[in-house]
């Protein structure tokens, strides 16, 4: 299809794509100004390894050193601290501590979801499974570039809880982590006691006596320092409005991507309306008759 004609096609059908972008954008801002809307609780932490008076560095008999300059991995006791806030045990302690249980039933059961469950005899209470999965999906953790600090944000529509589950979120990681350290330093302890009993080598007592002192200032180590895992850079806040979901945001892309979507739209069905060989008859039939040629006369 000539562009010419395409461009013809297109400016015939400039009110139904104007009405029809109208139509799309209007929509579109109706459910971004009708969704609900969340508070976003935020902390700033930092790797207690980053420190120079880290416990990991003043339990191993060597300086903390990173594994690399281009792995921007997070190690050690923080990489667990991460890992603890996404777990199904902090989940279930969620659920078990605070109303987010309560909260996601009622959610389900509002709406034309919450109807038709009811009448399919879908619906339930909200159990940690629940919790779990929302936690996954409502907490961010990102790194900042500038920094070796990360930024935990946890959103919910009730700010209170929001900021409860996320001050209990980094308390049960931090718990989480000591007492990881602290059973090991004692299981060494009485492994090393319990082999000392048995022990009649003089020279291997010393050893002994020598690890046995190692874990006891393991053990108290851990149980004296208040950050074992994430250090609190920004303790953890609430912000008074709202923010998500960024309807400013929703509405200047939905306002670039509604027209594009029309346009795409209107030329595809421009392309598959036009039929090559239907326009070139008309074309033929449309153009005036070529004027006869009279042929010259062959010699006698």
């Amino acid at each position: 299809m000539p562009l010419p004609l395409l461009l013809r096609v297109l400016w015939g059908w400039r009110r139904r794509i104007a009405v029809t972008v109208a139509a799309i954008w209007a929509g579109g801002a109706a459910l971004v100004l009708l969704a609900p809307r969340a508070h976003v609780a935020q902390a700033v932490v930092a790797p207690a390894e980053t420190t120079s008076f880290a416990v990991s560095s003043l339990l191993s008999p060597s300086p903390f050193a990173p594994g690399g300059l281009l792995d921007t991995r997070p190690t050690g006791n923080f990489a667990i601290y991460l890992g603890a806030l996404r777990s199904p045990e902090a989940a279930a302690m969620l659920a078990r501590e605070t109303t987010l249980a309560a909260s996601l039933t009622e959610t389900r059961a509002a709406g034309a979801g919450g109807a038709l469950r009811g009448i399919l005899g879908a619906d339930r209470a909200a159990d940690a499974d629940d919790v779990l999965d929302w936690l996954e999906r409502n907490l961010a953790v990102t790194q900042s570039l500038a920094s070796v600090t990360w930024t935990l944000e946890l959103a919910h529509a009730d700010p209170a809880l929001a900021l409860g589950m996320l001050r209990r979120l980094h308390a049960f990681a931090e718990a989480k982590v000591r007492a990881d350290l602290a059973e090991q330093a004692a299981r060494r302890v009485a492994a090393l006691e319990r082999r000392l009993a048995r022990e009649s080598d003089l020279f291997l007592r010393n050893s002994l006596y020598e690890l046995l002192a190692q874990q006891q200032r393991a053990g108290l180590v851990v149980a004296a320092d208040e950050a074992v895992a994430a250090r609190l850079v920004s303790a953890p806040r609430v912000e008074a409005r709202p923010s998500l979901p960024n309807r400013p945001l929703l509405l200047a892309l939905l306002a670039l991507a509604g027209p594009m979507a029309v346009l795409l739209a209107a030329v595809a069905l421009a392309l598959l309306r036009h039929d090559p060989i239907a326009a070139v008859a008309a074309a033929g039939t449309a153009a005036p008759p070529l004027p006869a040629r009279r042929l010259p006369r062959e010699p006698v």
